[in-house]
């Protein structure tokens, strides 16, 4: 089971070259979200981690249009985030967690933010995240996302999530059962 499971998690070389063609249009696109960065430089670290690749691969096929927005210098590691204009589309209509999903008596949604998340190898982006996206375009016109919530709220039965509105980022609060169909959530990956 466990071999079958790494397998699970590899790109074949189509699937790679595909990602990676995608990837590099959306780069050459975007050029104000990554100033200083270089392409191949971060190709070489995308090829170099097949596993990151591959969950670069779902952030993609969900609706994210992910591209890297920046460099820790500490690490080395690139920072990737959902940067579609809306809310990804594969990834709305979820309520915030496991506990809030199991909270629901009736009409469950198919999942949860975070646990979606998980098994996608990302994390959803916090608030401070979603502020740094939000300098770098316009998102979330129509739509929301959840983002990390701080355990004394969700402790209370709350989670948060935000959009843009009025040239403004809002962060709000509501049910962490709740769910609704532009409501979704933006990740980010370090690689």
């Amino acid at each position: 089971m466990r071999g079958k499971s790494k397998l699970a998690k590899e790109l074949s070389t189509e699937q790679r070259e595909g990602l990676l063609h995608t990837l590099k249009a959306r780069y050459e696109k975007n050029m104000n979200r990554h100033i200083g960065l270089e392409w191949a430089d971060v190709q070489a670290k995308l090829v170099a981690n097949p596993e990151k690749l591959w969950s670069l691969h779902e952030m993609e096929i969900t609706g994210g249009e992910p591209d890297v927005v920046g460099h820790d210098n500490k690490t080395g590691e690139y920072i990737f985030y959902d940067c579609s204009a809306e809310s990804p589309k594969g990834r709305r209509s979820l309520c915030y967690d496991r506990e809030a999903l199991e909270s629901r008596k009736e009409h469950k949604p198919k999942n949860s933010a975070v646990e979606m998340a998980t098994a996608m190898g990302i994390e959803l982006l916090s608030e401070e995240q979603y502020r740094e996206l939000q300098k770098l375009g316009n998102f979330d016109l129509k739509t929301s996302s959840w983002v990390v919530t701080p355990a004394s709220i969700r402790k209370l039965g709350g989670a948060i999530f935000c959009d843009r509105r009025y040239d403004t980022v809002f962060v709000y609060h509501n049910g962490a059962e709740s769910y609704y169909a532009a409501r979704g959530f933006r990740g980010s990956l370090r690689v």
